[in-house]
């Protein structure tokens, strides 16, 4: 086989489109092009690859070799595609015998080693393979965050363990999460600690019983972040479909998703007071 087809998932937003990378292994002095609309940090995944292949001992094809990510169209950025393009390789050099894996989506960084680093946003990416009931393979260091996804999500930790599952040698992990279970707020502000603002309290409460917005205007120091800072206590719990949304935002922001990681909770922000409106609503090419 010298053509291959594997599926990933790009990051926009919180949002994971589906990639397809097309390997295709010709004739020719030896080479290796992506192309697709990919960034410099993707067009560097020639090197990472090459290296990882080598070093997980499977021979890398010293042919010429066009990868192509599509849709061609959509921005391609980040070491999120490695692993499905190593995959690719060695499924078009024949390495890998003749399985399709059109059931399976990978997303991970390779190191030069062959070990899976992390990315960002593979929780959006988890949640979009299930919609596609395809089965997803991540690197170990999401499994955390991939496990809140009620899905076939597996995880590894080296390109070697990947290949020897595709090759019915073994078996890869199932990524659990310790926070999975919705549990109840652990460190939400009481309101029974405002004194007075019997008006404002009461605004509060009205607010969080029908679904309103709610501004406070007034000097400093009179506890309007006080006050604000009360009102995830009174409001009801987030539902499972709720909290994964938040938790999407924590995924693609790189937020680090630990055992400690309360991925149920209502999120409160309260930024300084001489915060401008830019550094409020975020920018850069990739808005942020």
């Amino acid at each position: 086989m010298s053509l291959a087809t594997v599926y990933s998932r790009a990051r926009v937003g919180v949002s994971a489109p589906l990639v397809t990378v097309e390997t295709h292994i010709s004739n020719g002095l030896p080479a290796l092009n992506i192309v697709g609309l990919p960034e410099a940090a993707v067009r560097e995944a020639k090197d990472r690859v090459r290296s990882a292949i080598i070093n997980s001992q499977f021979e890398f094809p010293l042919r010429r070799i066009t990868i192509n990510l599509a849709p061609a169209d959509l921005p391609k950025e980040g070491g999120r595609y490695d692993l499905a393009i190593a995959i690719s390789i060695l499924m078009a050099s024949g390495q890998l015998g003749e399985r399709q894996l059109g059931d399976f989506e990978f997303v991970g960084e390779l190191a030069l080693s062959g070990d899976l680093r992390g990315v960002p946003g593979v929780l959006p990416s988890a949640m979009a393979a299930k919609q596609s009931t395809r089965k997803m393979v991540c690197p170990s260091d999401n499994a955390n965050e991939a496990g809140l996804v009620d899905h076939d999500v597996f995880h590894a930790r080296h390109l070697t363990q990947v290949t020897a599952a595709l090759l019915d040698l073994s078996k890869l992990e199932l990524c659990s999460s310790a926070p999975k279970a919705m549990t109840q707020p652990h460190n939400l502000r009481d309101m029974a600690d405002v004194k007075g603002q019997y008006q404002a309290r009461r605004a509060l409460e009205v607010a969080a019983a029908g679904a309103h917005n709610l501004l406070f205007i007034g000097p400093p120091g009179t506890g309007k972040t006080m006050l604000a800072s009360r009102l995830p206590g009174i409001m009801p719990q987030m539902i499972e479909s709720e909290a994964l949304e938040v938790a999407a935002v924590q995924s693609v922001s790189g937020r680090k998703m630990g055992v400690d990681w309360h991925w149920s909770e209502r999120p409160f922000r309260s930024p300084h007071h001489s915060s401008s409106a830019a550094a409020l609503v975020g920018g850069g090419s990739v808005p942020k």
